[in-house]
C-alpha cells in the first residue's frame, strides 16, 4: 500500500427524505434514513480498520453523532456527480481510493487491495447495477472523471473505458451490490449478516410482518 494514500468516502448525511428514497414505500422515509445511517456507519468502520494515512468523509450535509473519531470531514463540491467525484479526489493530494456509502458489506481487506498501487495505476470496483462502488487512482486527474455519464446503466463501463483510454494499468475489485432498492437491501443484508445494516434491516422487516 502507498504510505501517502487517502481513503475517500463520498456520502449524503442520512436525513429522511434526502437519502435512500427508492427504499420507500417498503420503508418509511425515517426508516430509509436509518438504513442509510447504518450503511454509512458500517462503511466508516471498515475505513477505520483499513491501514491508510488519511480517512476523509466528503459529505453532502452536516455530520452527526454517527461520525466516529478518526475520520476527517470535508464538504462536497458543486455540480454533477462527475464534478463532485473529481473534486473529492483533489482533496487527497496524492494516491486515493474513493468509495460511496451504499456498500455496507465492504471489508478492510477489499479496501486495502484498492489502495495498493504497486502494480496498478487504477483500481475499479464494479457495481452490479452497471455503476461502480470503488475507484482508486495513483495519480488523480479531473480528466479521468469529468464528462463520464453518471447514474446510467453504462456508467461503470464508461468510467473504466476512460481509465484504459488514458493508458492506465487498471485492476478490478470484486463486483458488489449497491443498496438502492428494497431487493438490494435484502441481498446485502443476507450477504453481510454481521453488519449494522443487516441487523437494522432484519429488525425493521420483523416489525413489518
Amino acid at each position: 500500500m502507498n504510505a501517502a494514500s487517502t481513503l475517500l468516502v463520498i456520502a449524503k448525511a442520512p436525513v429522511p427524505g434526502r437519502v435512500k428514497t427508492r427504499l420507500t414505500p417498503v420503508f418509511a422515509p425515517e426508516q430509509a434514513a436509518d438504513l442509510a445511517c447504518a450503511a454509512l456507519r458500517d462503511t466508516l468502520a471498515a475505513a477505520l480498520a483499513t491501514p491508510v494515512r488519511r480517512r476523509l468523509l466528503v459529505l453532502d450535509g452536516q455530520a452527526g453523532p454517527w461520525l466516529p473519531e478518526g475520520i476527517e470531514v470535508a464538504p462536497q463540491g458543486e455540480g454533477g456527480l462527475d464534478a463532485r467525484l473529481a473534486a473529492a479526489f483533489a482533496l487527497a493530494d496524492g494516491p486515493a481510493l474513493l468509495i460511496g456509502m451504499d456498500t455496507p458489506q465492504v471489508t478492510p481487506g477489499l479496501l486495502a487491495r484498492g489502495l495498493d498501487f504497486t502494480e496498478a495505476d487504477a483500481w475499479f470496483g464494479p457495481a452490479d447495477d452497471g455503476g461502480f462502488w470503488a475507484l482508486g487512482l495513483a495519480a488523480p486527474d479531473p480528466a479521468l472523471l469529468l464528462g463520464v455519464p453518471m447514474s446510467v446503466p453504462h456508467t461503470g463501463e464508461a468510467q473504466r473505458r476512460r481509465l484504459t483510454e488514458a493508458g492506465l494499468a487498471v485492476r478490478d475489485l470484486p463486483e458488489l451490490c449497491d443498496v438502492d432498492t428494497p431487493a438490494d437491501a435484502a441481498r446485502v443484508a443476507a450477504a453481510a449478516p454481521r453488519t449494522r445494516f443487516a441487523a437494522l434491516y432484519s429488525a425493521l422487516r420483523a416489525v413489518a410482518r
